[in-house]
């Protein structure tokens, strides 16, 4: 290889890193993980609106991420077997999306054979 494609191979490395670097830096795209409810709840988490208050008390392994930017929100979380006909009893089907619960301004998929949920904020109309 010659020695210019050598220069310009470099150059475009350190402007690739950069733009990473920058990306990663500068992205309104939040990820946030708590152990369990506690963790959320020291965090503000519910209040930021970043989780639903109809979290079960035995969460955990709960996942958040938001982008500012794009007004988005996705979790998910597990929970035990214990809490779930709690956990159901907030949520409603949403009749136009097929096996889609909802509650205020959250979307929900529940597996309940692995007691795991999915949840996103409703789509800006």
């Amino acid at each position: 290889m010659s020695k210019t494609k050598s220069i310009i191979l470099l150059i475009l490395s350190f402007l690739v890193l950069g733009y990473v670097v920058f990306m990663q830096r500068y992205s309104d795209v939040q990820i946030n993980k708590y152990e369990d409810i506690e963790v959320v709840k020291e965090n503000k988490a519910i209040q930021q609106g970043w989780v639903p208050s109809i979290l079960p008390e035995s969460a955990y392994e709960i996942t958040e991420t938001h982008n500012l930017d794009a007004n988005t929100l996705f979790g998910n979380f597990k929970y035990k077997e214990q809490d779930e006909a709690g956990l159901m009893e907030h949520l409603t089907v949403k009749q136009d999306m097929d096996k889609t619960l909802e509650w205020g301004d959250f979307l929900f998929k529940v597996d309940k054979e692995l007691n795991y949920v999915q949840y996103r904020n409703k789509p800006s109309s």
